[in-house]
């Protein structure tokens, strides 16, 4: 019997030196956010979640590295904003997180087995599973960074540095309301061996609107179906969104927002 419980001891301390980095990061942001699930509102808890918040920090830190990107600061924190479920904000891409004043330029460093496993986490909100998919889906730019909702306009044809196995960018509208209109936000996201690096920038090109575009959403919204107004508009906008992409790489604009992305991916540690 002493040998079976020894043999019983040695197996579970086999798997718990086996858990993964990222699996420790997990299971302690787990332990917190149902900590947090049950804790009243006051300062001491709020005190607490600041304290958890720079402590997963720290465990990320050590996960990703040193991350480098020209014009945010040499420090990044935790992307989470809130350990609250439920909270607006909630759910953010697990990584390190950094942000320019104003937010202007937003990045997030992460590994790909952290991305995997907030991808499965998403799935119940129509996040493609695959992560090239992912990276191809609005879905992904509205729930990585920020409070607020995202539209893919187009995406943008770039390079792939050769030290990279993906790289994406995406033109969008972001907002807490209406998404029509021209897109000026471009995010690029790319993969180099174990490590992901998403940079969002707004305001980084000038669009203008595309006529064609303009009567293909005036004739979605009068339609007489669907009667219920935000089902009408959402269709509107999808076909609005995907006549856009379609008619963007014929634009005098598109070169430069072209040109603009490339850009972004070189402020990247990719090489």
């Amino acid at each position: 019997m002493k040998c079976l419980a020894l043999l019983c001891l040695l197996v579970l301390a086999t798997s718990a030196n086996a858990a993964t980095p990222e699996q420790r990061y997990l299971d302690l942001r787990d332990r917190y956010i149902a900590k947090f699930s049950k804790a009243p509102e006051n300062d001491e808890t709020s005190r607490q979640h600041d304290a958890a918040l720079k402590e997963l920090t720290g465990v990320l830190r050590d996960l990703v590295g040193q991350v480098t990107i020209k014009g945010l600061p040499a420090e990044g924190k935790s992307n989470a904003d809130t350990l609250f479920k439920g909270d607006s904000g909630f759910g953010h891409l697990d990584g390190l997180g950094f942000a320019s004043e104003g937010d202007k330029m937003q990045a997030v460093a992460t590994t790909t087995a952290l991305l995997k496993h907030w991808l499965r986490e998403h799935r119940e909100d129509g996040m493609p599973q695959e992560i090239d998919a992912a990276f191809r889906s609005d879905r992904f730019y509205y729930y990585a960074i920020q409070d607020s909702a995202f539209a893919k306009y187009a995406e943008l044809p770039i390079t792939k540095p050769a030290a990279a196995s993906a790289a994406v960018a995406v033109l969008g509208v972001r907002g807490n309301g209406d998404l029509k209109g021209s897109p000026r936000e471009i995010d690029v996201v790319a993969i180099r061996g174990e490590k992901v690096y998403f940079l969002a920038v707004t305001d980084a090109v000038k669009t203008t609107e595309i006529p064609a575009c303009e009567k293909v959403w005036k004739q979605m919204m009068a339609r007489k179906t669907p009667q219920d107004s935000m089902a009408k508009e959402d269709q509107a906008m999808d076909a609005y969104t995907k006549c856009f992409a379609k008619e963007a790489p014929s634009q005098s604009w598109f070169a430069a927002a072209v040109k603009k992305a490339q850009g972004q991916l070189e402020l990247l540690p990719l090489r």
